[in-house]
């Protein structure tokens, strides 16, 4: 049985029957976990095995680790810098900046397939243009190029530790002040504009083979009248088209606020599938969860797939030799650094500190 097109939540530490059930039913390709779902990591390695077990090709388990603000596991896991720690460090070293995002960005993935979990949606791709608190220092600063070299450097230590990325919010959410968790926001800018900035990054992403791609709940008027995630013109045309993106395009939640501009969960589904959404990811919501796996219960593409397949973890490190590893302690002691220290002058210049690539 192939993986479907619905990933969807779960309530609790432990799978509960109607769990099971759900899980197992041809539209669901995967699992999305939140703090809710945790207690300590042998609790969590546990709930993964059981998640991967009850399907073949086994369901994606997916979380949002990205650090910061955003982090969904900390007790027993490393506390990961927000993102604009980097962009602070790139404005004295940009050479130091990029090694610390591979090192970290490989602390993120090896601790996460330590225990089972496929992928992180990280790195954020998005402009931290001060308008935007949801973004803020969940960015990799403000000028394109800069969060471009960045984010590439945390993808590609994702990568060495064995997991995918997935870059958000395309082409951008960085350029408005509502929070789409709660509203709609609109970006007036010209497709130029926004070419010419907020697409850089994922521009350079693709071009490095980034493997999937969230889009933003934000309307881009002068560019398309619907949401990035319901828009054709920009998943279709703009992103597989011009941009060649082969990826996994996933949706952002549809149950927040945003997406109610879509109609209701099922029109959201229908219309964010039909403008080129793989992956329908729908958070919180347990009732119409079950409705859109039964809505896409005869879903078929051969092409949703072998993207998915992308999606799965590779490798793994048993959690307690990663402890043991000299890469992992370097890792850890360079995000306590950068998670403890305001200033600048961030002690990352220790000439005993290896210069190689953790692995």
């Amino acid at each position: 049985m192939s993986l479907g097109p619905i990933m969807l939540d779960i309530a609790g530490t432990t799978l509960t029957a109607e769990d099971r059930e759900l899980l197992r039913h041809p539209a669901v390709g995967g699992v999305i976990l939140f703090a809710r779902n945790y207690a300590e990591p042998a609790q969590l390695a546990a709930l993964t095995a059981e998640i991967h077990a009850l399907r073949e090709p086994r369901l994606l388990i997916g979380v949002d680790q990205e650090g910061g603000r955003v982090q969904r596991f900390r007790d027993g896991f490393t506390r990961l810098p927000a993102m604009g720690r980097f962009a602070a460090l790139h404005a004295r070293d940009p050479a130091r900046a990029r090694e610390h995002c591979d090192r970290l960005g490989w602390l993120m993935a090896a601790e996460l397939r330590a225990v089972g979990v496929d992928f992180s949606f990280a790195p954020v791709l998005d402009l931290d243009r001060g308008l935007c608190a949801v973004v803020g220092d969940r960015a990799f600063g403000a000028a394109p190029e800069q969060v471009a070299e960045l984010a590439l450097a945390w993808a590609e230590g994702m990568r060495r530790a064995g997991m995918a990325a997935v870059g958000k919010h395309f082409p951008g959410h960085g350029g408005v002040a509502v929070d789409s968790h709660h509203a709609l926001p609109s970006d007036p800018r010209p497709f130029g504009e926004l070419a010419m900035e907020d697409l850089v990054p994922f521009e350079r992403l693709i071009a490095h083979g980034i493997e999937a791609l969230m889009p933003a709940h934000v309307v881009y008027p002068q560019v398309a009248p619907e949401p990035a995630g319901f828009s054709s013109r920009w998943l279709r045309e703009i992103l597989r088209q011009r941009l060649g993106f082969q990826g996994l395009i996933f949706s952002d939640d549809l149950n927040m606020g945003a997406a109610a501009a879509g109609g209701d969960h099922l029109d959201r589904a229908r219309a964010a599938h039909a403008a080129g959404c793989d992956v329908l990811l729908i958070c919180n919501n347990r009732p119409a969860a079950a409705a859109l796996v039964e809505c896409f219960a005869d879903a078929t593409d051969p092409a949703l797939a072998l993207r998915l397949v992308r999606m799965h973890g590779r490798g793994g490190h048993d959690r307690s030799h990663l402890r043991e590893c000299p890469d992992w302690q370097r890792a850890v002691d360079h995000a306590a650094r950068l998670e403890t220290y305001d200033s600048l002058d961030l002690g990352l210049d220790d000439p005993t500190d290896s210069e190689t690539n953790v692995g």
